[in-house]
């Protein structure tokens, strides 16, 4: 599907339709200004989140945001379906979810695997029960658009917004869409895409989440550490000898274990302070 067809598909369901074209080397401006589009075009890649910025910046006005691939895997028709519960109140935000209603089992196992574990990373992050974190298919109430941050330059912006939406006390809905896999236009390798993601995932809950990112791993490391030195106490005591390699390797563990754990609680209590604050 054209972008050109999706434009005019859109403006079915929408009042203005925008799109910001991403340095493009075709026509893809061209064709969505004749279809009626408002365009915006960007001289060069600057990444999805910059995109976002742009678009939610010149939909000021609006009531409610809708945003959707341009590459054809989305259905305009679906629009009335994830604007609804923001228009009777029920929802801030509404995601469009592929799996709501199942996981599809005609994929690859490693697409689906590696989406199940965005998802619950997403999930941990974000504090949002959600099925499909990766959906760009998506309704916003506009008292919204100024609580995301937009730094995330690839996919990963989808994860960020979740994690923005559940820090700002939204309400998040999901509604089932459908998807055509048969026009995906994203020239990303799959597997380094989910792994782009999952790294800066990990590296909000650093900020976020320090109990998940410092206190959990420092934990395990800790007991492992501990488990060592009651296994060498038990050696010791039924008369073998110590070596110095795991020796060092059990003090080692239960240090490094003992400090991220209390690194995590010690920034845990300080966001809690800082948002007490605010």
């Amino acid at each position: 599907m054209s972008i050109g067809s999706i434009v005019l598909l859109a403006r079915k369901y929408a009042d203005r339709v925008i799109v910001v074209d991403e340095g493009s080397t075709d026509r893809t401006a061209e064709l969505a200004a004749i279809a009626g589009a408002e365009v915006i075009v960007h001289s060069s890649n600057i990444g999805k989140g910059m995109a976002f910025k742009t678009g939610f910046a010149a939909a000021e006005g609006a009531d409610i945001i809708v945003t959707m691939d341009s590459d054809g895997q989305h259905n305009p028709a679906d629009i009335p379906k994830l604007v609804a519960p923001v228009l009777s109140g029920e929802a801030d935000m509404v995601n469009g979810s592929r799996y709501l209603n199942g996981r599809e089992t005609d994929t690859p196992a490693y697409r689906r695997v590696g989406q199940a574990i965005l998802d619950r990373a997403t999930v941990m992050n974000s504090d949002v029960k959600i099925t499909d974190s990766q959906s760009g298919f998506r309704a916003f109430s506009a008292s919204t658009k100024d609580i995301f941050r937009f730094n995330a330059h690839g996919m990963a912006i989808e994860s960020e917004m979740l994690a923005d939406a559940g820090r700002a006390g939204l309400r998040v809905k999901e509604v089932p869409i459908g998807v055509r896999y048969d026009v995906d236009g994203s020239t990303e390798n799959p597997v380094r895409h989910r792994v782009t993601v999952l790294l800066m995932i990990f590296k909000d809950m650093e900020y976020s989440k320090p109990l998940y990112y410092f206190t959990l791993p420092g934990f395990l490391l800790g007991a492992g550490g501990f488990y060592m030195g009651l296994t060498f106490l038990r050696n010791f005591y039924l008369g073998g000898s110590l070596e110095f390699g795991p020796t060092v390797l059990m003090i080692l563990l239960t240090i490094v274990g003992v400090f991220m754990s209390f690194t995590g609680v010690l920034l845990h209590s300080i966001a809690g302070l800082l948002m007490h604050l605010k």
